[in-house]
């Protein structure tokens, strides 16, 4: 619940710095007003409605930040962060809760949590509090958390950088959230719903060439002047970014 839903930004916001952000919250209209929130001030926001799908999303992909409400069906939210934290995912944790007494809080910290915001809360408190985790995560982050290299392919999520045998390659925003998103699952298959779903957040299809225009032209850039291509078609299923020329199965 919110306490209001005034959406300025408090003094010392990050300007540059986009976050992602995966929202795990069963209540549909605040889910909806966050995310929709987080995306207007130019950040990138999932939702998970349930414990075991935020899980899932938590477990798989690449986050900044993670809001877990602590009541979720399917798996509450403290048994879902202690999970992760047993699985090694250090990505940081703010729980939300009806419950705000002392205790509620401690067990939600030693769950897990890095840091607890009672209900209800006005969003401009919960932005502050998730980009002071972004950017605890940013100071203490690993070269691996923040740049990927596949090949002679490199990008460095921080500078928004992308290079090719140290020759750099500028591209698009999108151009570079999909290239992001393809190294991330490099060697795996990546459909157009996934696509969609995480890079143009969409959770339909917009029965449009989209993906195919954007590929193309990300194609082109990343092997002008080389001779063995980076992102491989693999027909009726997706694409697949690697750096060796074998057979698709």
């Amino acid at each position: 619940m919110l306490a209001d839903t005034h959406l300025n930004r408090p003094s010392g916001a990050l300007e540059n710095s986009a976050m992602r952000i995966l929202l795990i919250e069963d209540d549909h209209e605040a889910s909806s007003f966050i995310v929709k929130a987080f995306r207007e001030l130019g950040h990138v926001a999932d939702n998970a409605e349930n414990g075991l799908d935020g899980y899932a999303l938590a477990s798989e992909e690449h986050y900044d930040v993670l809001i877990v409400d602590r009541m979720l069906p399917k798996l509450d939210g403290l048994s879902l962060i202690r999970s992760l934290r047993e699985q090694g995912v250090t990505t940081p944790v703010l729980i939300l809760s009806a419950l705000g007494q002392v205790d509620d809080r401690v067990k939600g910290l030693r769950a897990g949590g890095d840091d607890y915001l009672p209900k209800p809360y006005a969003f401009s408190e919960l932005l502050a509090r998730t980009e002071v985790l972004a950017r605890r995560r940013g100071a203490a982050g690993t070269a691996e958390e923040t740049r990927y290299r596949v090949g002679d392919l490199e990008l460095d999520r921080l500078s928004h950088r992308v290079s090719r045998s140290g020759r750099e390659i500028p591209l698009q925003p999108r151009e570079f959230r999909l290239l992001e998103y393809l190294m991330r699952h490099a060697g795996q298959v990546v459909t157009r719903t996934m696509l969609l779903e995480h890079v143009w957040d969409y959770h339909f299809d917009p029965q449009t060439n989209v993906i195919d225009v954007h590929v193309s032209r990300l194609r082109s850039k990343l092997d002008k002047g080389f001779a063995h291509p980076m992102i491989h078609t693999v027909r009726g299923s997706g694409y697949v970014l690697r750096t060796d020329e074998g057979p698709l199965e």
